[in-house]
Order: C-alpha cells, then sequence, then structure tokens
C-alpha cells in the first residue's frame, strides 16, 4: 500500500477540478446536440412541407387553367359562329349552346352569353326588338350619358336562370373594369380576362367577387373592314370556379387564396379558408387568358413540433438526465476516492509514527524496567526480598500504563496518576492519605516517571514511615509554578521518627527517585529525610490538554 500512495499522482485530474460544472457541461452539451437534431428534423420537415404546398399549388393552377381553357374553347367556337351571322338572334344562340351538349354543367361559370355593342342612339331599338322577341322586361341600363359613345348591353345569357335574368340589360361597358377587359379583347382578338368584379347575377355591390371571360366578336370583312360587333363571354362566380377547378380530396386539407394581378386583401377573388391559419404559404403565377392570377397556398396550423422531434427532444433529455447523473456519480465517486486515498496515506503516516513513538516508548520503559532490575538486585539481600521489590515496582509501571492506555497516551492528570499508586492507603473510613491540588496534566512519559517515585515513597512509608502507623499521615500537595511546571511536595507525619543511622543511609527508592525519576522528569528532585518524617518535592513539566501529538523524531 506504501509504495502505491508513494507512486500515485495527487495531482488533481481535469475532471476532478469540476466535479459540479462538468455533469452541467455534459448535460449541455447532450441537449445542444438534441436541439440541433430537433431543428434538423424541423428543417427537413419545412422543406417536405414546401415540396407538398408547391405540388398543391402546382396541381391547383393546372385545374384553374384546365377549366379557363374548356371555357375558353367555347367562348372561341361562339366567336366563329357568330361571326358568320348578320343577327345573333335568341334562337340562334340558344341551339349554339344545346350543340355544346353541356347538360348543365358550365365548367364553374354561372353561363355563357352575348353581349352586342350597341350606339347610343339605338338603344330604344334594341330594347324594342329584345321586347318583340321574348324579353318583354328587357331594359338597357344604367342609361347611357350623354357623352358615351358605346354600350355593350347583355342581351342573352344561358342556361336561362332566374339568377341569371338579373343581368340581362346591363351595360357592361358602363363599368370600368369590364370596359377595360372587353378593349383588351378587341385589340388582342382573343379571350380575355377581367379583374375582379361582383357579377350582375348577385343582386348585391357586395356579393362574393367573381370575373368574367371575353371573347371579341367581329364581322366578317377584309381587313380594316371588320367591325366588332360584340361578345361572347362567359361570367365566373370566383369560390365556384375554384371549387370546380380543384379536387379537395386529393390536395389534403390546405388553404387557398386565389389574387388579381397580386396578393392583397382587396383583390381576392376566392378562398378555401382553414380552421386556423398558419402563415406557412408557397405561392404560383399563372396566366388566366391573359390575366396574371396568384395561387396562394397554405399549409395547415400543425403543433409547435412534429411527432419525431418531440421523440426526438424526450429522448434526448433522457438521455442528458442519464449522463448528468451518471458523470455527477463518477466524479464524486473520484472525488471520494482521492480523500479515501488521503485518508489511508494519513493513516500510513500516522501508523509509521505510532510504530515510532511505541519503539521509543518501549526502549524508555525496557530502560526503566533494567535500570529497577539493577538496582533492586544490587540493593537486595536475598531472592524474596528481589522478586517482593521488582514486583511492586512492576506494578506500578503498570498501574500507570493502564491510565495512559485509558487516556489513549494523551495527558494525565496528577490526581490520577497518585491515586492509582496511593490506592491502598486512601480508602476506607481510616484514610491515611490527603491530597489536594489543581487540575494539571502531564505528558505519558512524565507520568511515568511520577508513577514510580510516588510508589516508592509510598513504599518506604508503608514500611518504615507515616503509613506504618495508625496514627500517621501523609500529605500530597501540587501547585502551579508557571505555564509549564508544576511542584509536587510529599510530606509525612506521624510515623516512627527517624534516627540519625536512618536518615543517612541510602536505599534503591532514594536512588531511583533522585537519578531515574529526575533525569525523566529534567528536573531536580529534593529528597529529605527528617527526624519528624520523609519531605519530597519534585518539579514535573505540564501539558495543556488537548489532542495527542504523534512523536515526530522528538520527544513531548
Amino acid at each position: 500500500m506504501e509504495k502505491l500512495l508513494s507512486q500515485k499522482n495527487w495531482t488533481p485530474r481535469w475532471y476532478e477540478r469540476f466535479p459540479r460544472a462538468l455533469p452541467i457541461g455534459i448535460f449541455g452539451l447532450t441537449m445542444a446536440v438534441t436541439v440541433l437534431s430537433v431543428f434538423a428534423i424541423e428543417h427537413a420537415e419545412t422543406q417536405r412541407e414546401i415540396a407538398q404546398l408547391t405540388q398543391t399549388a402546382q396541381a391547383v393552377g393546372s385545374g384553374i387553367e384546365r377549366r379557363a381553357n374548356a371555357n375558353v374553347a367555347y367562348l372561341r367556337s361562339g366567336a366563329a359562329l357568330f361571326a358568320t351571322q348578320q343577327m345573333v338572334e335568341a334562337p340562334l344562340f340558344r341551339t349554339f349552346i344545346q350543340q355544346l351538349q353541356l347538360d348543365g354543367n358550365y365548367v364553374g361559370s354561372d353561363g355563357i352569353g352575348w353581349a352586342m355593342k350597341v350606339a347610343p342612339g339605338d338603344v330604344p331599338v334594341v330594347e324594342e326588338v329584345m321586347r318583340r322577341r321574348g324579353s318583354p322586361r328587357f331594359a338597357i341600363h344604367p342609361r347611357p350619358d350623354p357623352a358615351q359613345r358605346v354600350l355593350v348591353p347583355i342581351m342573352y345569357l344561358e342556361p336561362d336562370t332566374s339568377r341569371n335574368l338579373r343581368a340581362l340589360g346591363f351595360d357592361m361597358y358602363s363599368e370600368p373594369i369590364r370596359r377595360r377587359a372587353m378593349d383588351q379583347a378587341a385589340r388582342d382578338n382573343r379571350p380575355t380576362a377581367s379583374g375582379r368584379v361582383v357579377l350582375r347575377q348577385e343582386g348585391l355591390r357586395s356579393g362574393e367577387p367573381g370575373f368574367l371571360i371575353y371573347m371579341p366578336v367581329y364581322s366578317m370583312g377584309q381587313g380594316s373592314q371588320r367591325t366588332l360587333r360584340g361578345f361572347v363571354y362567359s361570367p365566373f362566380n370566383g369560390q365556384e370556379f375554384l371549387q370546380s377547378a380543384i379536387n379537395t380530396d386529393r390536395i389534403g386539407p390546405v388553404g387557398i387564396r386565389i389574387y388579381d394581378q397580386a396578393v392583397a386583401p382587396a383583390n381576392l377573388i376566392a378562398e378555401l379558408k382553414l380552421a386556423e391559419r398558419s402563415g406557412r404559404t408557397v405561392q404560383r403565377t399563372l396566366d388566366l387568358a391573359g390575366r396574371r392570377w396568384v395561387i396562394d397556398v397554405e399549409a395547415p396550423a400543425s403543433n409547435l413540433l412534429s411527432m419525431m422531434s418531440v421523440m426526438t427532444l424526450l429522448f434526448g433529455l433522457l438521455v442528458a438526465t442519464l449522463l448528468l447523473v451518471l458523470a455527477r456519480l463518477l466524479t464524486q465517486q473520484a472525488v471520494e476516492d482521492r480523500i479515501a486515498l488521503a485518508w489511508f496515506e494519513q493513516q500510513s503516516s500516522i501508523r509509521n509514527s505510532l510504530t515510532r513513538e511505541l519503539n521509543h516508548r518501549v526502549k524508555n520503559t525496557l530502560a526503566n524496567v533494567l535500570s529497577i532490575i539493577a538496582l533492586t538486585r544490587r540493593r537486595a539481600s536475598n531472592l524474596d526480598d528481589f522478586a517482593t521489590n521488582l514486583e511492586g515496582r512492576i506494578r506500578a509501571l503498570s498501574a500507570t500504563h493502564d491510565l495512559l492506555t485509558q487516556s489513549e497516551w494523551g495527558t494525565t492528570p496528577v490526581r490520577m496518576v497518585l491515586e492509582a499508586e496511593l490506592a491502598p492507603y486512601a480508602q476506607g473510613v481510616e484514610a491515611h492519605v490527603a491530597m489536594a491540588g489543581p487540575d494539571v496534566e502531564l505528558a505519558p512519559n512524565d507520568a511515568l516517571s511520577l508513577g514510580l517515585a510516588i510508589h516508592e515513597l509510598a513504599t518506604n512509608a508503608a514500611k518504615y514511615g507515616a503509613l506504618s502507623t495508625p496514627e500517621g499521615r501523609v500529605d500530597v500537595r501540587w501547585e502551579l509554578l508557571g505555564e509549564d511546571r508544576a511542584r509536587i511536595d510529599w510530606r509525612e507525619r506521624g510515623g516512627p521518627p527517624l534516627d540519625t543511622a536512618a536518615r543517612r543511609k541510602r536505599g534503591f527508592g532514594t536512588d531511583l527517585i533522585e537519578k531515574i525519576v529526575a533525569h525523566e522528569l529534567r528536573n531536580p528532585v529534593e529528597l529529605l529525610f527528617e527526624r519528624e518524617g520523609v519531605r519530597c518535592s519534585l518539579v514535573i513539566p505540564v501539558r495543556r490538554r488537548g489532542d495527542f501529538a504523534i512523536r515526530e523524531g522528538r520527544r513531548p
């Protein structure tokens, strides 16, 4: 593990530096791709729709041209027939219509009519003739102005319906749009469509719009001697003409509008409406009997997005969300792995430090034990004394070790060390030991040294001093000398008086306290054997309460 950790590159990888931004970036990138895909799909749908609208516009234009050309063919044939006649009378006109074999189907028009060119002065005569020949209520209207030189009233209009009867007698040359179309047809000698008008058949000026196609009829003459006699024409209701020209079942649900000349509301001739407009249109122009028409085809309103786009968007959102979660989990796992590796490295360092600390403490303890054995053997007179004294001192070390273990080898209070060593003498009704002092914390080594010193003092007091008699007492007090030092005073009283020889005699305990303990506490020990009893003063280092600091090459 240490080898792997030492080879580990601890420089954060790029994706570990942005544990939150990276998943969001992946989500945004995926959604951007999804949006582009939706845009491409919608663009393709729009192009397809435009192609369909263009095809529909072509179909509508072709249908309108077919209907118009069919009517133009009838008008041409009528013009050719009437040009050979001196007078276009009602029987001849009806016979011509019957020969067309239309069977009532006038191909989207209101019929076929004849409008004769009349001079203003001939109006009374024309009206009289028409009334005698079967039209008793025939009258040319509106009445010509004095300056008007030509009238073109409607003489006949088939089929002979009540709707068409409203138009009989109407002077079409009096209306500007019709007049321009007839003049253009006369100049070009070809069928010509008028602009947007309201047919007289509608009966109202605000009726549905329509248009007319005029074919001029000339007298049979040579060159400039030809004379315009009138016009064969067809009136068309714009809406009916449009519906007859297209097959709504084949073109589908689209909107269709036909404009005269240009797209403008005032030029609208016919319209197939949609329930809801979409604004997506395709336009096509065509020539209808010399007149420019604009066909405007509009697509039906649809949803904001097609079904394919919605499915793509939902799928992209799902994928982006999954990638977001996956990226978040991976980056979080990478961060957690790095934290775990750092923790393992720290634990490895702590373990190494603990091993060094343990080795140091074991060496110190073994050195103390060896010193204790050497001094005990030197002072012992027999094997039993050696074993007894050695056992007691080893037990003192063990008791202090237990305290250090409970505190996890952190700081240990002075009171707890004293209580552990003096427990046999400080309990019960006849307690022989009194202790007092502030809270003072000791380092582990200092606690071991103090425990040994107190054990030796207590053992000596139990054998020869204050603890050997019922009246004897031991008073242990400690105080702070500063922020980093404290003094412990041991005083015995009430025990057997010590003679001069006993006070001068030095034993193992004296050597242990003055040499080993003083050395470990790094302060001199004052040990006095007075007649009243032993008095000992120890100065010990103080440690502040806190977390245990692992030894790193230095002593605590």
